[in-house]
């Protein structure tokens, strides 16, 4: 039983994991990645989808990105849900592809990027701390109905402990990368 609680913490940590990378991955900084724009909702046909299934998205030079629509009719619905974003960047549009290319960023910016990502780093520790949190009261609960025994409570409490440290490590390895991206001029 203990061995399936740390299982699932860990596969509910990851997830928290998994989450935080993909907002660190459309948080722009001076390098053009196609994560800032794959997520982006398009109306297409009435309905909202994803950049990334409507085009290829390539970076042709460290600061532009080039966006190739499959259907070339999808091109004026990209180019408006990219200027509607909160992106900041204009889009150039030949009829074919559309470029983007982004801006320096000035320090004041770099350092309210900063900001953000530090708090959708803590906010990542949080959702850790609040699965350790459940997995051990799951694990009192069985230790309460005698399911297992108090040396098995505190062994697990450890593991999870242990379990925890290690992810909280990782994220804070996610952040100093983040971070460190971010204020590269």
């Amino acid at each position: 039983m203990i061995k399936e609680a740390v299982q699932d913490a860990d596969r509910r940590m990851r997830s928290a994991i998994q989450s935080l990378k993909d907002d660190l991955a459309g948080i722009r900084t001076g390098r053009a990645n196609p994560g800032l724009v794959e997520k982006l909702s398009v109306e297409y046909y009435g309905s909202p989808v994803p950049l990334i299934q409507l085009a290829t998205i390539s970076v042709p030079e460290p600061r532009q990105l080039l966006i190739k629509p499959f259907d070339a009719g999808s091109i004026k619905d990209i180019d408006r849900a990219i200027q509607s974003s909160n992106l900041g960047l204009t889009p150039m549009n030949d009829g074919k592809v559309i470029r983007l290319n982004l801006p320096l960023l000035t320090e004041d910016r770099r350092r309210d990027i900063s900001k953000f990502v530090n708090s959708r780093l803590e906010e990542a520790r949080v959702a850790v701390r609040n699965v350790r949190r459940d997995a051990i009261k799951d694990m009192r609960d069985f230790e309460n109905e005698k399911l297992i025994s108090e040396d098995d409570l505190k062994r697990g409490e450890g593991d999870i402990q242990k379990l925890t440290d290690r992810i909280v490590e990782e994220i804070t390895s996610l952040g100093a990368e983040k971070e460190k991206e971010i204020m590269e001029v």
